[in-house]
C-alpha cells in the first residue's frame, strides 16, 4: 500500500472517529443525561432492572430512571415523556427530590441537585436544604393520612376521578 492510500485512510478514520463521537454527544444531549458514568438505570431499556432504592427510617422506596456519577456527585434524572411546563409541576419536584434523599442515604453523598428531562428541556433542581425539610414534612403528611379513616377526596376534577385505582370503593368518587 503507498503513502497515499495510507494517508487517505487514515484521514477517513479520523472523520469516521469524529462523526461518531459527535453523533454520540447529539445522543447524550438528547436523552437528558449530563456527563458522566450511569450507575444506575431503570429504563428497562438496558437489561436487567436494578433493584429499588430503599431508606428504611422513613419506608422510602423509590425507582430513579438513572443516576449518574459526575466528579465525584451523584446526580439524579427523572424522564418525563411530556413537554416541559412553564414551571416544573410541584409532583415532579418532590419525586426528584426524594430520589436526591435516598441518594444520599444509600450512597453517602448528597446531591447537590437532580434534572428532570421533560421532551424538549431539561429542568435542574437544586436539592436545598428546604427542598428536603419541605419533603420530609409532605412525607410526615402523607404518613399521618394513612392513619385517618375518612379522608376527604382533594380536588373537583372528575378526570382524575377516572383514572384513580379506588374510584370503585370511593363514597367522593365524581366518576
Amino acid at each position: 500500500m503507498n503513502l497515499s492510500v495510507q494517508l487517505y485512510l487514515a484521514v477517513a478514520l479520523l472523520i469516521l472517529a469524529l462523526l461518531i463521537l459527535w453523533l454520540s454527544n447529539r445522543q447524550r444531549k438528547k436523552s437528558g443525561l449530563p456527563v458522566g458514568k450511569i450507575i444506575y438505570t431503570d429504563t428497562r431499556g438496558w437489561g436487567r432492572l436494578e433493584k429499588p432504592l430503599y431508606y428504611a427510617p422513613l419506608d422510602l422506596t423509590g425507582k430513579p430512571d438513572y443516576l449518574v456519577e459526575q466528579d465525584g456527585l451523584i446526580i439524579p434524572v427523572e424522564v418525563k415523556s411530556g413537554g416541559a411546563p412553564a414551571v416544573p409541576y410541584d409532583s415532579h419536584v418532590y419525586q426528584l427530590a426524594a430520589y436526591c434523599l435516598l441518594v444520599e442515604k444509600t450512597y453517602g453523598r448528597r446531591p447537590t441537585h437532580g434534572i428532570i428531562h421533560y421532551s424538549d428541556r431539561d429542568t435542574s433542581i437544586p436539592y436545598s436544604s428546604a427542598l428536603e425539610t419541605s419533603l420530609l414534612k409532605m412525607i410526615s403528611s402523607i404518613k399521618a393520612a394513612r392513619e385517618v379513616a375518612d379522608l376527604p377526596r382533594s380536588h373537583d376534577q372528575a378526570a382524575r376521578c377516572r383514572g384513580c385505582g379506588y374510584k370503585n370503593v370511593c363514597d367522593q368518587s365524581l366518576a
